[in-house]
């Protein structure tokens, strides 16, 4: 089976190579047996390359996978020696390949994707490729000065899970856009707890404090799996305070992104540094859709969770119709004479 990275569901290729493979299993005995070749595969795609990557059979050994990588990051590719080392480092003892013209075509030819350059060349698994958020991006957002306090008005966006993905509660303050993780509850991925499952109790008195705690003018909470605590909380503080969005309407959320991304381009957006806000930010990557782009994990089945960037969407979302609708009371000072 070659150049599995190509093949991907839009093609057929899943079923086909788990066809081949039940043939194979079923005549192992007789020797019968599978190889595959590929070059890096785009994680975004879910190939029979990132599968077979991703298998258990491989952690358990049970599978070879081999490979030769360059050690090397998209932010290097415009470094003459670090790029040749990486080609090195993937062409291995390929004594035929042109590592003087490889070198200059990564430097100097614009027209190909970078990530083209590190997958195809550098045979490295380009998971930024379709990403949302450049880490150089994100950190120019950071700011340590002016800590969120109590009291301040703030929206709130929450995306939930039972068992599976993350459930996070983040807060965005409306003076100033500056973002802050009120809450994450997150698969530990540990064998010892195979039933692992959100504490809601805990997540509940989380949501009740955050309400005590500041001043919530808006609160965006995606539904599944928690209508119906969602629907206690607007009882409890306000459906005028708390809302539903659900993130699987593509028009609306579409434009939450936009907004969301365009503001930390322009510099409209903060965060407080939150190593897992940075995390599920830094994970997320582009999927388009006839209305425009919405943000995805890199494949259905990886690990790398993205659930709080999609609260600080929604929380950010929740301060720009707080806005709008009036909520921001901005406070003066008081000039006294004598």
């Amino acid at each position: 089976m070659d150049e599995v990275h190509h093949w991907v569901g839009s093609n057929g290729g899943p079923e086909f190579f788990q066809t081949l493979k039940r043939n194979v299993e079923k005549l192992a005995k007789a020797g019968a047996r599978w190889v595959t070749t590929t070059n890096a595969y785009n994680p975004t795609e879910d190939s029979v390359a990132q599968q077979i990557h991703e298998s258990e059979m491989v952690r358990m050994g049970l599978w070879l996978y081999d490979c030769l990588e360059g050690d090397i990051e998209p932010d290097e590719l415009r470094d003459e020696g670090k790029v040749r080392q990486a080609l090195k480092e993937a062409y291995g003892d390929a004594t035929w390949a042109d590592l003087d013209g490889l070198t200059r075509t990564i430097l100097y030819d614009r027209t190909t994707p970078d990530s083209t350059y590190l997958r195809f060349f550098c045979n490295r698994i380009a998971e930024s490729s379709d990403g949302w958020m450049s880490k150089s991006e994100w950190d120019a957002r950071f700011d340590d000065q002016d800590p969120i306090e109590p009291g301040d008005q703030i929206a709130v966006g929450f995306d939930g899970s039972i068992r599976g993905d993350s459930t996070c509660l983040v807060g965005c303050r409306l003076r100033d856009g500056k973002l802050f993780v009120l809450g994450l509850w997150e698969h530990p991925r540990d064998p010892n707890q195979p039933d692992w499952e959100v504490d809601v109790l805990a997540v509940e008195a989380r949501v009740a404090e955050t309400f005590r705690q500041y001043r919530v003018e808006w609160m965006y909470a995606d539904p599944p799996y928690w209508q119906e605590n969602i629907g206690r909380w607007a009882l409890e503080w306000g459906d005028d305070h708390v809302f539903e969005f659900w993130t699987n309407k593509p028009t609306r959320m579409v434009q939450a992104v936009e907004r969301f991304r365009t503001a930390a381009m322009v510099g409209d957006l903060r965060h407080d540094g939150n190593e897992d806000l940075t995390r599920h930010v830094l994970n997320a990557v582009v999927r388009e859709v006839p209305q425009g782009f919405l943000i995805t994990k890199d494949s259905p089945r990886s690990r790398k969770k993205i659930d709080a960037a999609v609260s600080a969407v929604l929380a950010f979302e929740a301060r720009a119709d707080a806005i709008a609708d009036g909520r921001l009371s901005i406070r003066r000072s008081r000039v006294v004479g004598f």
